[in-house]
Order: structure tokens, then sequence, then C-alpha cells
């Protein structure tokens, strides 16, 4: 099969498009004919150093059941499914566990299904459940025009939350907006902004993905019992935190992850049928950024990590039905 190999670590040119051997589903998996995958700053980690090579890249896609492992109902065989965290998912044929399998309903496209599932789900969870939106929440999102920051603005939005969002443009701003925000706002001093906007309050939680350039005033944002989610480092690894800091208004910090939240049995499979029906409702809505054939992935890591675009970045792996 084709597929996307990182022989070493490193940058975008360690990205390789290769033929390798299709994997075999083994006791409890499924093995899956891409169709789709979908494109992570996680992608770009991987690639640095988080995870040794050699690997086939891509973590998040659709596709249709090809053959079951060994204790798993033949019937699998056929359905169309998502996933997220199904290591080698840049390549025509993906194993993963039963547990990671998410059927993706009729009247759910791919491109729709790949945008809400990584990124929807993340969103879901942070608004949930990693701390708990209600209508008299004050958020404060960064990077309001990605992805994730898109979709938990639209979801704050909707639990009747206030909120405040960062981007980097007028543009990204204008994203923000239309998405549900209150208040859109630039990276400059943005702490004190925050604390112009509240009147002195502060927010509620502070939602970060980008690390090293915002944690700080982050902080500065937060009111008395407020909670920093720090979710991504796509400036560099956030500085360490003093305890003090934190005891001065009784904060809480929470470095959460996506699998610690689907972790439990039923987990995945409610979120996303509630991230789903959201969208079915209007609540949230996706955004499809740019799309690449699997032998372009190294460019669309590239282009992620730029934060230039809006939306979800997606691979083309072979031609969908759906």
């Amino acid at each position: 099969m084709k597929a996307i190999v990182v022989n070493e670590n490193g940058g975008p040119e360690k990205v390789t498009f290769a033929e390798v051997d299709a994997p075999e589903p083994g006791s409890n998996q499924l093995q899956v004919a891409v169709e789709t995958a979908g494109v992570n700053y996680l992608d770009v980690y991987h690639r640095q150093g988080a995870l040794p090579a050699p690997f086939v890249g891509g973590v998040e896609g659709v596709g249709r059941v090809t053959k079951v492992g060994t204790d798993l109902d033949p019937s699998w065989v056929g359905r169309r499914v998502g996933w997220l965290g199904a290591q080698g998912s840049f390549a025509e044929t993906v194993v993963l566990d039963e547990a990671k399998a998410v059927a993706v309903p009729d009247d759910i496209s791919n491109d729709d299904a790949v945008a809400l599932l990584m990124q929807g789900l993340t969103a879901h969870y942070l608004a949930t459940s990693a701390f708990t939106i209600g209508k008299d929440t004050t958020v404060l999102v960064h990077a309001a025009a990605g992805g994730v920051g898109r979709m938990l603005t639209q979801i704050a939005s909707h639990l009747g939350a206030t909120v405040i969002a960062t981007a980097s443009t007028a543009d990204k701003r204008r994203i923000a907006v239309d998405s549900g925000a209150n208040h859109a706002i630039g990276y400059e001093n943005f702490g004190e902004v925050v604390q112009e906007i509240t009147e002195g309050r502060g927010v509620d939680v502070v939602y970060d993905g980008i690390g090293r350039d915002t944690v700080e005033d982050g902080i500065k944002s937060l009111g008395i019992r407020g909670t920093l989610v720090v979710i991504g480092a796509a400036s560099g690894p956030p500085p360490a935190i003093e305890f003090s800091t934190l005891a001065t208004k009784s904060l809480s910090v929470i470095r959460p992850s996506i699998a610690h939240f689907t972790i439990r049995p039923g987990e995945l499979s409610w979120r996303a049928e509630e991230v789903f029906g959201w969208l079915r409702e209007g609540v949230i809505s996706t955004s499809i950024a740019a799309r690449y054939p699997l032998e372009d992935t190294a460019q669309a890591q590239q282009d992620i990590a730029s934060r230039a675009l809006a939306g979800k970045l997606l691979i083309d792996v072979a031609p969908s039905n759906a």
C-alpha cells in the first residue's frame, strides 16, 4: 500500500511517500480502507520527535472496514467508520482497535466526520468535562478561528457562555465573531484587555492551545477560582508555573488529553453522537480550509504549522461514495 512514512524525526523533509506492507488486524481490531484522513498539530509533534521514528503518520480518518480480526463480528465489514488516535492513518489501509471506531451515520459526509472527530470531540470534552461551561460562564478561547477554537466558541456560545476570542488577524477575528464570540481581540496585551472587558473580574476559564507565548497573560486573564486549560503548544512548550502564582486567586491548571476523556466505556460514542447531533441542529459547523492528495502530506503539515489557514485540512486518500 501507499503510505506516508517518517523514517527520522525532524522537519517536513522527513515526511516520505512510500510503498509499505498493508497491516493485518489482530484480536479485536478492524482493517479499514482509508478514504479521507485529517491533519492535526499532533502529526507535527509526532514528526518532530514526540513519537520515535520510524512510523506511518496520521491518527485520524474515515473509511470502510475491509477485514476484522479474531473475536469480532464479521458484520463490521463494509461499514463506514471514523476514528481518532489510530496511528498510521496517512495510508491506504489502517488497523485500529474496535474501541476506537465510531460508526458514521449515513447523513454525515466524510468531510464533516473527519472535521468533527479529533477537533469536534476535543471541543466537546473541553466544554463539558475538562471544565463545565454554563450560562454564567465567561471563557477565553485562543486561536478561535482554528478547528478546535472555532467549534469550542460555537459550543460555548450554545451553552450560554460569554466568549472572548483571540485571533491573529482581522479576518480571523471576524470568523470568531461569526462563530458566536461576544468579543474578538488580538494577542497584544490580551491579559489587560480581558480584564477591561470583564471590568476586572477576569474569566472563569482560558483554553490555550498556543503555549509559550500566551500562558502567562492567560493566567492574568483569570478571575478568582479560574481554570487554565492547556490543550497544546503551537508556539512552544509553556513556561513552568509557580504554585504561589496560582495561590493568589485559587487558580487551577489542567493539561487534558482526549485519550483520557474517551477512555470510559461508551464515552467515545456518546461524545460523537452529541457532536453529530449538534451539526444537524446547526449548533456547530465545519470548515474545510484545504485538501491534499496523500503524496502532499508534508505540505499539509507545513500549512497547519504556519497557522495561516482557518479550518480543517484533509488528505484525500481514496475516492469516496459518501
